[in-house]
This record gives C-alpha cells, sequence and structure tokens, in this order.
C-alpha cells in the first residue's frame, strides 16, 4: 500500500506527467509549423499553464465520488492545423507526441525502479520503489487511454488521418460527445473494460521488458 504520503507523491508525478504530455504536443506543433501553444507558453513542464478547472480538477473528482475511477485530464494545447505543411498528417503526429511523451515517462519510472532495487536496500513494498513502479504504470495508462480512437482522444486524430475525407465530417461530430460515449463504453459494455484494462497490462509488461533488456547490459557491467 502507498498510503497518503505515497499516494501524494503518485499524484504529483501524474501532474508532471500531463503537463509533459501537453508540452510535448507543443513541442511537435512548433517543429512541424504551428508555434500557437509555443506563442502561448505552453512549451513547458509547468503544471501552472497546463491545468484545466474542470478536466484537471472537478472532473476527477466527480468521476471518483460517482464512478468509482479517476478520470480527466490537463487542459489541451491550441492547435492550428492551417500553419501545417500536410494537415492532417502533420495534426496526427502532433497527437501522438503525447502518448508517446507517457511512454518514454514510465520507462524512466521503470528505469528509476529496477535501479532502486537492484543497487540499494530497498525492498518492493517500500515508498520510494512503490512510488516509481506507481509512477510508471500511471504513465502507461496514461499513454494506453489516449490512444482510444474516439474524439477528442490523440487516437482519434490518427484515425482521422487514415480515413478517407468524406469519412472524416461525420467523425468529428463525436468530439462534442465523445467522453459521453467513453462513459456509456466503460458502463454498459462490459468486453470494453475488460479489453482496455487487458491493453494496460500488456502495455506494462513490455515497457517492463524493454527496460530490462536495455538496464541488464548496464546491471552486468556494474555488478
Amino acid at each position: 500500500m502507498l498510503g497518503a504520503e505515497g499516494l501524494a507523491l503518485v499524484i504529483a508525478f501524474v501532474i508532471l506527467s500531463l503537463s509533459l504530455h501537453e508540452a510535448a504536443h507543443a513541442w511537435a506543433a512548433n517543429a512541424l509549423g504551428d508555434p500557437t501553444a509555443k506563442l502561448q507558453g505552453r512549451m513547458t513542464w509547468n503544471p501552472l499553464v497546463h491545468i484545466d478547472p474542470w478536466m484537471t480538477l472537478i472532473l476527477p473528482t466527480l468521476s471518483l465520488l460517482f464512478f468509482g475511477f479517476l478520470f480527466g485530464g490537463a487542459r489541451p494545447v491550441p492547435v492550428d492545423p492551417r500553419n501545417f505543411k500536410n494537415p492532417h498528417r502533420d495534426n496526427a503526429l502532433v497527437a501522438i507526441a503525447g502518448p508517446l511523451s507517457n511512454f518514454l515517462l514510465a520507462l524512466v519510472f521503470m528505469a528509476a525502479w529496477i535501479l532502486v532495487l537492484t543497487l540499494t536496500d530497498y525492498e518492493g513494498n517500500q515508498l520510494l520503489p512503490a512510488v516509481l513502479r506507481a509512477a510508471a504504470l500511471a504513465n502507461v495508462i496514461l499513454a494506453v487511454f489516449n490512444l482510444i480512437p474516439l474524439p477528442p482522444l490523440d487516437g482519434s486524430r490518427v484515425v482521422r488521418w487514415l480515413m478517407p475525407s468524406e469519412a472524416r465530417r461525420s467523425y468529428d461530430q463525436l468530439e462534442s460527445l465523445g467522453f459521453l460515449i467513453l462513459i456509456g463504453l466503460f458502463y454498459f459494455v462490459p468486453g470494453f473494460s475488460i479489453w482496455l484494462g487487458k491493453t494496460i497490462q500488456q502495455a506494462y509488461v513490455w515497457t517492463f521488458e524493454l527496460t530490462n533488456w536495455v538496464l541488464t547490459p548496464l546491471l552486468d557491467a556494474l555488478l
């Protein structure tokens, strides 16, 4: 069990992870020709510029109280596709940058967890390794969840790029209903929750295996 102190640390890491997620969107957009987010100061880890009262504070509290799970996010960065050379493709690349940042953070937290357990006297149930492991899992969840192909989640931007142009308008109409549809999938389609849970579990295993594969030569040399 994490306890109050451990839970507070994990929440702090999650907020920083959400900030990096949004900063990654801003960085990718700027690299592809759209400086809108950069000019608004969104290309930063500073959580204060990414916090949204509804998405970051109110919605997570309500979802936890009434639905039993934590659901929310940071304030989306502004993107103007008109500044891109290839708007549909570049918008998809900007979207992917967010989940990719969370996968990279998951690798960092996972590596720190393995190194702490291997090179120190900490045990797995102590505060530091428990927090690192939870932070790694939280970033895997953020990455996988945001890749769901349902507007306005990041995965929908990739699907929109790949679909025929005549289908995009109908797909875009889901934007305003996306979160309601998502909640409906969780509560009225049991197979969706099972699929999502298995996907997160498999992504976590792959993250561990990749991290372990990278660290093994280093640890062999040190030990």
